[in-house]
């Protein structure tokens, strides 16, 4: 994971963006917040996990069906199974180490109807 400071690749709102094997941030702060770090390191492995390019039809395709959804952006956003799973486990610094495989998968059918 190579983290680069470039607030203007950043969108608004939002601290960070991965782009494997990239994680961009808006701000410099951010290099040293271990929390946030593993956060932006969750995604970087469920991207592996699909070979990338997938992973973002993926997150598009089920950002917009939340949309539909509940038709509200920022619920569509938080609602994504990997962001839900990278929310859930940002905390714990240890997650990556004992995570199975695709566990983003367990986060997919939260509120789907």
């Amino acid at each position: 994971m190579r983290v680069v400071v470039f607030k203007y690749l950043t969108p608004k709102g939002f601290r960070g963006l991965t782009l494997y094997p990239f994680v961009l941030i808006s701000n410099a702060k951010d290099r040293s917040d271990k929390v946030f770090l593993n956060h932006e390191k969750i995604h970087i492995r469920q991207q592996l996990e699909l070979l990338v390019l997938p992973f973002y039809v993926w997150y598009i395709l089920e950002f917009l069906f939340r949309w539909i959804q509940f038709k509200d952006r920022k619920k569509a956003y938080y609602a994504i199974s990997f962001e839900r799973e990278a929310y859930a486990n940002e905390e714990n610094l240890e997650y990556l180490k004992a995570r199975n495989f695709w566990k983003f998968l367990h986060y997919l059918w939260f509120n789907i109807l």
